[in-house]
């Protein structure tokens, strides 16, 4: 599999302008080869061959055009290749249904990276403080320059290493990201899970989730970060658009949005860490994020919860743990009762599920949660047999990985979901 860390850099002012021509550099050579690949006719081979037909030519050009001549020749390559990757995802979004266009130049504001192959750059973990390293990269405008590096978790060694790609966010701030190949541990055998070590997870409204094990985990506070949010902006728009005063207060609020982003990924990943080693698999809900975001008066808070953004990032950490990632339909995992599976209508505000027909009573993200425990150990194909409703004890608290989230959560109620063949035992 592969994953891609990301590192924050910290080059001196007078490396920030070597990055920067480097980054200018190479857009000009990605529209240079978008004007050529552009004229080159499809009768002409496939798509790969065409954007490889495009991509020789770079030899020659370093006679007339100097420049070319102060960049690494892989990072060169790889700028007309984004070509070839840019063309594939429109075509994927075209097959989804998506009206997409053609490729155009880029901008500037529009193309602040660039991407070495294996080799161009060295990582030094050793230089420096604890905690910091330095990158060497070569042909930075013509030299070989050495960046301080914050190493803020491991990383493997350099053979394992495919790509360095660097790039300047909107903040100012550069990172370097490592694409990293590595070989996934084995998943266990479905017919060897036992249903204890199964999770379903209802992605909730009042919460951020609730599984079938009892735990609910509140959404992070960010309501700091929204009122600097909103103090700064109204700052930016008292100042004049392309004032030096107005690019300054632009990068304020930019750090803002990078920081209320990193925490939130920060949280996901955490959360997916500790579920996906703790569980051999973890069924969530597919949800049509889509459809919810044109629903009036939560639109805003499904954008900032990302619920799609979670689910991938669980299946990322499932492929690396080891551990089953399923999405199941989620179509009446609320109305459905986990005791006997009758559907029963209730409003949004209602937060207590208690059925009709076998007065079955439990939180309702709660039964929603072994609805879809159920369905997924079904898809899953793991052995399950009827059960009846059990009361057990839930998690008083557990730690999200890192010792860095905490999650508690009270005594409640727990259905014995038709696909539970046992009791949950508690979690101390």
């Amino acid at each position: 599999m592969k994953y891609s860390p990301r590192y924050q850099l910290f080059p001196d002012e007078q490396q920030q302008e070597q990055l920067n021509w480097t980054v200018d550099v190479v857009r000009q050579v990605y529209n240079d080869a978008l004007n050529r690949f552009n004229d080159v006719p499809e009768s002409d081979g496939t798509l790969n061959q065409r954007v490889r037909s495009v991509r020789d030519e770079l030899p020659s050009m370093k006679d007339w055009w100097d420049d070319l001549n102060d960049v690494y020749s892989t990072v060169l390559q790889n700028a007309v290749v984004r070509i070839e990757q840019n063309i594939e995802s429109l075509h994927g979004l075209k097959n989804q249904g998506y009206d997409v266009g053609e490729l155009k130049w880029k901008a500037p504001r529009d193309f602040q990276s660039f991407t070495y192959n294996k080799k161009g750059f060295e990582l030094d973990k050793k230089s420096g403080p604890p905690g910091r390293g330095e990158l060497t990269l070569k042909k930075i405008a013509g030299e070989t320059i050495t960046v301080p590096i914050r190493l803020h978790r491991d990383i493997p060694d350099h053979d394992s290493i495919q790509q360095l790609t660097l790039k300047q966010e909107s903040t100012g701030e550069w990172y370097a990201s490592f694409t990293i190949t590595t070989e996934p541990p084995a998943k266990p055998d479905v017919t060897e899970i036992d249903a204890s070590d199964c999770v379903g997870i209802d992605l909730g409204i009042n919460t951020f989730i609730h599984d079938s094990d009892g735990r609910e985990i509140d959404r992070l506070d960010l309501s700091d970060d929204r009122e600097r949010l909103e103090r700064e902006q109204r700052s930016l728009s008292r100042k004049t658009e392309g004032s030096n005063n107005y690019e300054k207060q632009r990068k304020r609020v930019a750090s803002v949005h990078a920081r209320m982003n990193t925490k939130k990924r920060d949280f996901k990943h955490k959360l997916a860490h500790f579920y996906t080693t703790t569980y051999d698999a973890v069924f969530l809900e597919d949800l049509n994020v889509a459809d919810l975001m044109q629903s009036s008066g939560s639109s805003r808070n499904t954008a900032e919860v990302g619920w799609r953004d979670l689910i991938t990032i669980f299946e990322h950490h499932g492929e690396k743990n080891g551990c089953y990632v399923e999405t199941v339909h989620s179509g009446g995992t609320t109305k459905q009762c986990a005791s006997c599976g009758v559907s029963t209508e209730k409003p949004l505000w209602v937060r207590e599920h208690s059925c009709p027909a076998c007065g079955f009573s439990t939180d309702r993200d709660l039964n929603a949660a072994a609805n879809v425990l159920s369905r997924g150990l079904q898809q899953l194909g793991v052995g399950h047999s009827e059960a009846t409703p059990a009361e057990t004890a839930t998690a008083v608290a557990t730690d999200g990985g890192d010792a860095s989230v905490s999650v508690d959560a009270s005594g409640v109620v727990e259905s014995g979901s038709p696909a539970l063949t046992e009791t949950v035992s508690t979690v101390e």
